[in-house]
């Protein structure tokens, strides 16, 4: 019947709305209609589709810079159980960060999932309660030493720990058979030789920092560079410090086995090479590392980062494109300071 109804409700495969859009071509809508059965406004809704299907193929790209590619589940698996053989020692938030700080996302469950299928036991949580709370404002404000007690195949050993406060970075260290002010100072001289004079160190009364008759042989150095020197009066008060030697318990020493002194300090230079300079720090917001604040390269690793770029170590120690906070004006209760790289020269 020629005036047969268009059938309601029915589905032209892609094959025949080509057809009916060839026909419509050569004739008329209307006509096409027609004879295929089929409404007019879905022949110019088919017409409109092709079009704009046309046009997409046919624009050029919005950008030439390619977003990069999400990694796949098992590239995902495989970098996190890489890090973790790594670095033992790390639990699974901080290998969360230090995927989120290569680009890779992945939540904390995920990757807790994926290393107790290989092995990994959670730990016990011991809380200790702090007396006391020191934040400094910049690098190089203050300094906090302490020592550290392990031993090598039944030698007893102290590792000195120098921590910068602002940044979490150390600046120093270094490992001696017994606590004596001729290490603490030769490493502290390091330091300052390296990264500038602290304004101010905290330690705890321990010999080798302190005398209780006149002053030790650390304090009158720290009187000739100027630096101030806090007492700590219990350990949690030089908290910072202590959560430094529990990490380097956790991550180093309990995951190590030292054949003897020489390979005791590679690795543990190995190690603060990547505490300082790829370890992502929960005090830090979780994605930066120590470095960053110290030497004022947080802004670009955050940029980066939300960018989707990563951060890795290349990226920070590479001159390119690296953003450095070199000259610095502050004012505390109206007294103006000038820092330059992170260390005051003014006020």
């Amino acid at each position: 019947m020629s005036d047969a109804k268009p059938a309601c409700g029915r589905r032209f495969s892609p094959a025949e709305q080509a057809a009916i859009l060839a026909d419509a071509k050569e004739t008329s809508v209307t006509e096409a209609a027609k004879k295929h059965r089929c409404s007019p406004w879905s022949v110019y809704d088919w017409r409109k589709k092709l079009k704009r299907a046309a046009s997409r193929s046919e624009a050029p790209p919005k950008s030439t810079v390619e977003a990069p590619a999400e990694p796949s589940q098992e590239d995902r698996h495989r970098l996190i159980l890489e890090i973790w053989r790594q670095q033992p020692g790390l639990g699974p938030s901080q290998i969360r960060n230090q995927l989120k700080r290569k680009g890779f996302k992945a939540s904390v469950n995920t990757v807790r999932a994926i290393l107790e299928d290989h092995g990994y036991v959670q730990p016990r949580m011991r809380r200790k309660e702090h007396t006391g709370r020191y934040e400094a404002l910049r690098p190089l404000q203050l300094y906090h030493l302490d020592f550290y007690h392990f031993h090598v195949h039944s030698q007893k050993q102290c590792l000195l720990l120098i921590i910068d406060d602002y940044s979490r970075f150390m600046p120093g260290w270094t490992l001696l058979k017994s606590e004596h002010a001729a290490g603490v100072i030769d490493a502290f001289e390091a330091s300052v030789q390296r990264y500038g004079k602290p304004e101010a160190v905290m330690t705890d009364r321990g010999s080798a920092f302190h005398s209780w008759k006149g002053l030790s042989q650390f304090e009158r150095l720290l009187e000739e560079y100027g630096s101030d020197h806090y007492l700590a009066k219990e350990a949690q008060v030089n908290g910072k410090a202590e959560a430094l030697a529990a990490t380097v318990q956790k991550e180093l020493i309990r995951q190590v086995e030292f054949a003897d002194l020489a390979d005791a300090n590679r690795q543990i230079a190995r190690w603060v090479q990547f505490y300082n300079y790829q370890r992502t720090h929960h005090a830090l917001g979780g994605v930066l590392v120590p470095a960053d604040r110290f030497h004022g390269w947080q802004e670009q690793t955050l940029k980066r980062i939300e960018q989707g770029h990563g951060a890795d170590f290349q990226d920070l120690l590479s001159p390119e494109g690296r953003g450095l906070e070199l000259f610095k004006v502050t004012s505390v209760g109206g007294q103006p300071a000038v820092h330059l790289m992170g260390r005051k020269v003014f006020g």
